[in-house]
């Protein structure tokens, strides 16, 4: 059985420092995904599960499998998502996974 975790990566940023706003932003943004790509094995990360957008919210949740929190605090780093986004790291469960843990306390 596999030691990674699901994480919910939540990043939000200000419309000024939007990519499609803000020139610097947009650099760091078009390199993001292959960067988290390339350090995945760095920092813990198995799998980038998914990576959306809410582009008039400004959000972004990025659905992560890895073994803590904290490699993920590095990879958000290290691949420039924090450079204009503030981050939220959630540890995340399965429906099914909690529905056992109702029945067999």
């Amino acid at each position: 059985m596999s030691s990674f975790k699901l994480f919910g990566i939540f990043a939000v940023h200000s419309p000024e420092s939007c990519p499609l706003n803000n020139s610097a932003s947009k650099e760091v943004f078009k390199e993001i995904y292959n960067k988290m790509q390339l350090y995945a094995e760095r920092y813990g990360i198995s799998e980038i599960n998914g990576f959306y957008m809410s582009v008039l919210e400004h959000e972004w949740i990025i659905l992560v499998k890895a073994d803590s929190a904290h490699q993920i605090e590095q990879i958000c780093i290290e691949s420039g998502i924090s450079a204009f986004n503030t981050i939220k790291i959630v540890p995340l469960t399965n429906y099914e996974d909690v529905l056992k843990r109702i029945d067999n306390p």
